[in-house]
């Protein structure tokens, strides 16, 4: 017996849902659907029947569903099927769509099957921060991204381009989060003080930047944990003092961003106490 785990996880911030299917070998019959779905394989290969074109999709492949596209699809190498998928109506499409465009139209992605894509990368970071209930606003900023490198890459309709830069407005956005990292802040209120769209605040702060905003408060988050941490305050009083949501999640992005731990970082600064004083 197959052991087969289906899991689905609705997003309140986003209005979107998260499916993840792990160890399935159902053949799904011919069928369509009135959202949007976006998935890729993580494991298996599987033969794929979209808008009567057929193709073979392997780990790493992106597959997109525009509401009302018939698609069937089979496992075919013996394997079991690891797949995530979001799927997204068509009015929070439409409200994302005229987020980044500032037009309103549904897109029609012209591409089903997206070989060895690197969106799956920033599709399984989205699709895991929703299974895990995060609530920090990059979740947000990945799904303006995604969408965005969707519609301009593989829809019928590019966006428009934004040719001003609010050079002042995002100056004020990092005093902000200079002065406010340690509280929960919301893109809303970065986008608000800035006095832009979502989309648009996060595009102009990231070419200004070079980082994305939520990049952008994390790492002043670390450079100020650091100073903590140098003092032999503990890891998960650093956490809360610097304004990460759990010591786990400030655990895992200190290491991304630095290559040790916290408790690593620290350990070098109380030997470096003891060496004085020995």
């Amino acid at each position: 017996m197959v052991n087969e785990v289906r899991t689905v996880c609705y997003d309140t911030d986003l209005k979107i849902e998260a499916y993840r299917f792990e160890g399935i070998m159902q053949k799904f019959p011919n069928h369509f659907h009135d959202y949007y779905v976006i998935g890729f394989i993580e494991n298996g290969q599987r033969y794929l029947l979209c808008n009567n074109k057929e193709y073979i999709i392997n780990p790493g492949d992106i597959t997109i569903f525009n509401p009302r596209d018939t698609h069937t699809c089979e496992q075919v190498d013996g394997k079991t099927l690891d797949y995530r998928c979001i799927n997204i109506k068509s009015d929070i499409m439409l409200r994302t769509v005229f987020e980044i465009t500032r037009r309103e139209y549904l897109p029609k992605f012209t591409q089903s099957v997206l070989y060895h894509n690197d969106i799956a990368t920033s599709l399984r970071e989205l699709h895991l921060m929703i299974l895990n209930k995060d609530t920090d606003f990059k979740k947000e900023e990945l799904f303006l991204f995604l969408i965005e490198q969707l519609i301009q890459d593989y829809s019928d309709t590019t966006p428009a381009q934004n040719t001003i830069e609010p050079v002042s407005e995002i100056k004020a956005a990092c005093d902000y989060l200079e002065l406010n990292y340690t509280k929960t802040i919301a893109l809303d209120d970065l986008s608000t003080l800035a006095g832009l769209s979502k989309y648009h605040f996060i595009r102009s702060f990231t070419r200004q930047k070079g980082i994305s905003p939520y990049s952008y408060l994390e790492t002043i988050r670390i450079s100020n944990a650091k100073k903590l941490l140098e003092q032999g305050i503990r890891p998960i009083e650093v956490a809360f003092q610097t304004g990460f949501s759990d010591q786990s999640h400030f655990t895992n992005f200190f290491k991304k961003l630095i290559g040790l731990t916290p408790k690593q970082y620290m350990r070098i600064f109380i030997d470096i106490d003891k060496d004085e004083h020995s």
